[in-house]
C-alpha cells in the first residue's frame, strides 16, 4: 500500500465538526515542568505552544470565553497517582509547593479563571470539569496545552465522548518530539475533533467579541 495517510483516510476520517454556540478554552498543564530547561519533562514544543497561546488567550478573554486551566498535583506519598506514577515516576515530584508544578507565568490564570487539579491524563478523569462545563452550557472545547500525545489527546477523546465539539489550534499544543506530536494531531483531527490554525480560533473569538459589542 503506497497511498499517503491522507489518501488512506479520505472520505472516511476527514469530516469537520466546527464551533458550536458556547466555547470554552481548556489550557492543559502549561506548567514549568515542561518549559524549564533541565526538567525531565522539558519540551521545546511546549515552550513554543506557550508563546503561541498568549494571543489566543487574550482573544478568548475579549470575547468573554471561559478559560479553565489544569495542572497535575499529587500527595507526597503518590497514593493518588496509582499505576500512572509507577509508569512515570517523575510525576511524583509534582506535589504542592513544587515550582515545576505551577503554571507558566507567560500564560498565567487571571482571577476569574478556574484552575483544576488533576492526577491523570484526561482533564475529565476524577475532576469536576464535566459539571462545570454543563453548568455553563458549554458545547465546544478549545484545547491548548501539553502534551499532544498525552493529556491533550486523552481530553479530546473524553470530550467528544461527553458530547462536546473539540477544536485544537495546532500551534497551541506541544510535545517532546515532532513524531508523536504530528501523529496525534492527525489522529485527533481524523476521529475526535478539528485541528485548525490558531488564526481560525482567534478570528472566531474576534467575531464573538464584535457580536457581543453590537
Amino acid at each position: 500500500m503506497n497511498d499517503s495517510r491522507e489518501d488512506n483516510y479520505a472520505g472516511v476520517f476527514d469530516g469537520t465538526i466546527g464551533f458550536g454556540d458556547r466555547p470554552a478554552v481548556i489550557a492543559i498543564d502549561f506548567t514549568y515542568a515542561y518549559t524549564t530547561p533541565g526538567s525531565p519533562l522539558f519540551a521545546d514544543g511546549v515552550v513554543s505552544a506557550v508563546a503561541e497561546s498568549v494571543e489566543l488567550l487574550a482573544a478568548a478573554r475579549r470575547a468573554q470565553v471561559p478559560i479553565i486551566y489544569t495542572k497535575v498535583l499529587y500527595h507526597p506519598s503518590g497514593a493518588d497517582g496509582g499505576v500512572f506514577v509507577q509508569k512515570v515516576p517523575f510525576l511524583r515530584n509534582l506535589v504542592p509547593g513544587e515550582p515545576l508544578a505551577e503554571i507558566d507565568d507567560k500564560v498565567a490564570p487571571e482571577p476569574d479563571d478556574l484552575v483544576i487539579v488533576k492526577n491523570y491524563p484526561s482533564c475529565f478523569f476524577g475532576t469536576s470539569l464535566i459539571s462545570i462545563l454543563h453548568s455553563q452550557a458549554i458545547d465546544t472545547l478549545v484545547l491548548i496545552g501539553c502534551s499532544t500525545s498525552g493529556c491533550v489527546r486523552a481530553t479530546a477523546i473524553d470530550g467528544v465522548q461527553y458530547g462536546f465539539r473539540i477544536i485544537v489550534p495546532r500551534e497551541c499544543v506541544g510535545d517532546r518530539h515532532d513524531g508523536p506530536h504530528d501523529a496525534n494531531l492527525f489522529d485527533i483531527n481524523a476521529k475526535y475533533g478539528d485541528v485548525v490554525a490558531k488564526s481560525e480560533v482567534v478570528d472566531h473569538f474576534g467575531a464573538m467579541a464584535k457580536a457581543a459589542a453590537a
